[in-house]
């Protein structure tokens, strides 16, 4: 049975106590680029995660994710300073593996990552959502020229072949998180992790169990007419080691979130998906709207409990069938 967690910043603050009030104690964490403790370290350094996982730990947690990168534009484009970048990468890893933290989520999106025309789109009973509209940045230009969907692949390839030997040795597992939206081009720039074949692409390019995915389920379910049938498809291979757990309604060039029981997507089939395969890593819930109460400019404290409730009920439900 997987494991239910939530995203939390690395410094205490209202999530923490909501989050353990609601009996979840597995964290996807990011990187503690504002620690006063730093003392001239990165947040890629030993002893900034060290202090960061301690904090976890002190408050009830295990830090199971991290999902925030280094900075990885010059990789991506194959630039001068890309080594550079990927020296940085390589650092995390290692630390990450004294540390005992098994998973690192990145993604591969050039120039910009996960991008929204609007972040204040009504949704029911006045809560607020995200949303994007490509016909408002079609025309948008990159203002350091085009890039094509092979060099963006030459690219990830040669950063993998950098990573994964660094990976495999510290014990820490790759996840790719889908482009944001998963639409090739966005804002006039290419993006090549938008589909599901190119998912398999990326699994088939290097061989290595560390060499896996990050499900996100919002930005799959635009990618596919068959969400349950993808999990199967990558769960079956033992390829995922991490999942968002979202919707959304519309298309990959206007959508917008939703609430979690109330997107395009059969949440129930997905589950029972993901019961099938085994999954037995972690997963989170993902783009909460902002509801009363919330902070607007802070991942929510209270929309997520719902999240996690609904996701909860959801699976505690299909593992009691018999199948």
């Amino acid at each position: 049975m997987f494991r239910i967690a939530e995203v939390l910043p690395p410094e205490p603050n209202l999530a923490w106590e909501t989050t353990l009030q609601a009996g979840v104690t597995e964290v996807v964490g990011g990187l503690p680029w504002n620690d006063r403790m730093n003392r001239g370290d990165a947040p890629w350094d030993y002893m900034p995660l060290l202090r960061m996982k301690q904090r976890y730990n002190d408050a009830g947690f295990n830090l199971a994710v991290i999902e925030q990168r280094p900075p990885l534009f010059k990789a991506k484009r194959g630039q001068d300073g890309r080594d550079e970048e990927i020296d940085t990468v390589c650092t995390l890893i290692e630390n990450m593996g004294k540390l005992g933290i098994p998973v690192w989520c990145y993604e591969w999106m050039a120039d910009f990552v996960v991008h929204r025309t609007s972040r204040t789109i009504e949704s029911r009973g006045g809560s607020l959502v995200t949303g994007y509209d490509n016909s408002l940045v079609a025309d948008d230009q990159p203002e350091l020229g085009p890039i094509s969907e092979e060099e963006l692949f030459d690219n990830l390839r040669y950063f993998l072949e950098r990573v994964i030997p660094v990976a495999e040795k510290a014990g820490v597992t790759l996840a790719m998180h889908p482009d944001d939206p998963p639409l090739s081009p966005t804002r006039g720039v290419s993006r090549i992790m938008c589909s599901v074949e190119n998912y398999q692409r990326l699994i088939d390019m290097i061989p290595s169990p560390v060499n896996q995915i990050a499900l996100c389920q919002g930005n799959f379910t635009l990618m596919t007419d068959d969400l349950p049938g993808v999990i199967r498809h990558f769960g079956n291979q033992g390829k995922v080691a991490f999942v968002h757990f979202r919707d959304v309604q519309g298309t990959p060039d206007n959508f917008v979130e939703t609430w979690h029981d109330n997107g395009k997507t059969d949440m129930l089939e997905c589950m029972r998906a993901w019961r099938d395969v085994g999954y037995e890593g972690v997963m989170r819930p993902d783009h909460v709207p902002v509801i009363a109460g919330d902070d607007p400019n802070q991942y929510s404290a209270y929309a997520a409990l719902y999240a996690l409730g609904y996701m909860r009920g959801l699976r505690d439900s299909v593992y009691r069938e018999k199948h």
